[in-house]
């Protein structure tokens, strides 16, 4: 393996403790080490990180890669790349693909694409229920096995609340995270918009903010009764934060993210005719953001993902509601956390700790950190280089998104993954 010396970067770790100038050393695939140089230590690719952040490489808590089953959105190679470009070193793969995972075989697919991708640091999430009908229960021992990080149902339904009663009491029998999208369906209906003012306004069908924290309340009631460790994914709204900061506070083995979208944009922002800005949950009110503004300041929100969902141009072609929810949202996912945190003074360490450490500590990951032996996953970016978001640089077979054609500041110059220079910044 080729020796590396990223050199006379700012280097910021905050997994252990590090914002100082200096080096990186890498050797054989893995951090070697870091802000110093060994005397003995001659590389063989030197990269000149001068006025760029060298940090770990991000870790994903969700991101769709289309494939299996909706190739004409995408697909693993296409959006790997799109990851690497973000400086996304790890990823979570959620269980609704086509087939969904809620068997090995599939996972064992997924495995193999990725591989052939050149972009081995997919995770598997598995299947809570069958075909995530949310009836029976899926073979969460067997997905474990085959190398699923943690069960889901995804943004489908549970027929009961014995249902996920059940899986709760399976995946702690097994140590497996049980990762939750909290909605109650009954609540939301087909809805597309929050229920607010401006869904009034456009005669768009709402969902309340109620649907989500009402499931999230009864979610952790379950958790606290069967001992289940639970992430809570892409939280919206204030009643949701002020319900983990609550059971954090009494000792609940919880964690939650949400997607950085979530806090730039809410129901102001939404042209209502526009289907970019048809995302769920919905964009909610300034109140919602700022709850989860100051949540994510103050460690009730662990982790920042991207939520990326590429779609092709017929699904997002239609009426509001009739088109389907997503952004494509990998490589905006820096520049906005950059943003972000400048606006609302987050600590730069704790908004990047929220894209590396803390995301790789709900998965039990040795990733998202500079430590001595841990693979060489590292994310290098100028955080002054402006970029328009257009098809000159932009990876993702998805366009689908509200800041298309927008002017982003900050964007990553260089990633490695397992030692190896996977991504260099060339304006196409």
């Amino acid at each position: 393996m080729t020796k590396i010396l990223i050199d006379n970067g700012h280097i910021i770790d905050p997994a252990n403790h590090i914002d100082d100038s200096g080096c990186v050393c890498i050797a054989d695939g893995k951090i070697l080490q870091v802000v110093s140089r060994p005397a003995d230590f001659t590389p063989d690719e030197t990269i000149d990180a001068k006025g760029h952040i060298v940090c770990p490489g991000f870790v994903d808590l969700s991101v769709r890669l289309r494939e299996p089953g909706h190739g004409q959105k995408g697909g693993i190679k296409s959006e790997t790349q799109a990851a690497l470009s973000a400086g996304v070193t790890s990823l979570c793969l959620p269980p609704d693909t086509k087939p969904c995972i809620d068997t090995p075989a599939v996972v064992e697919y997924i495995k193999d694409k990725a591989e052939a991708a050149g972009y081995p640091n997919v995770y598997s999430i598995g299947a809570l229920t069958q075909r995530l009908d949310g009836t029976e229960l899926s073979s969460m021992f067997a997905l474990k096995q085959a190398g699923c990080i943690a069960v889901s149902n995804a943004h489908s339904a549970l027929g009961s609340l014995l249902i996920l009663r059940r899986a709760m009491e399976y995946a702690s029998s097994h140590d497996l995270l049980l990762m939750y999208r909290a909605n109650d369906a009954s609540l939301s209906g087909k809805g597309c918009a929050h229920e607010g003012a401006v869904a009034s306004r456009y005669g768009l069908p709402g969902i309340p903010a109620a649907a989500e924290s009402i499931a999230l309340a009864q979610c952790l009631e379950l958790a606290h009764l069967t001992g289940c460790r639970i992430h809570i994914s892409q939280i919206s709204c204030k009643q949701s934060v002020i319900k983990i900061q609550q059971a954090k506070k009494y000792g609940l083995n919880v964690s939650a993210d949400v997607a950085i979208h979530q806090l730039h944009l809410t129901e102001n922002d939404v042209i209502p005719f526009d289907s970019h800005y048809h995302v769920i949950p919905p964009f909610r009110s300034e109140e919602d953001c700022h709850y989860l503004r100051d949540g994510l300041a103050n460690g009730t929100i662990d982790a920042i993902c991207s939520d990326h969902q590429p779609h092709d141009l017929d699904a997002k072609l239609g009426a509001f509601p009739e088109t389907e929810p997503g952004i494509a949202s990998l490589e905006s996912l820096l520049s906005l956390t950059l943003d972000m945190a400048q606006q609302h003074r987050v600590d730069l360490t704790h908004a990047l700790a929220s894209l590396t450490q803390k995301p790789a500590e709900i998965l039990g990951l040795n990733a998202g950190a500079l430590t001595p032996g841990f693979a060489a996953d590292v994310c290098i970016f100028d955080p002054k280089q402006v970029w328009e978001v257009n098809e000159h640089t932009w990876h993702s077979a998805g366009r689908n998104t509200p800041f298309w054609g927008q002017t982003l500041t900050g964007r990553v110059t260089h990633t490695l993954q397992g030692g190896r220079l996977t991504y260099q910044w060339r304006h196409r």
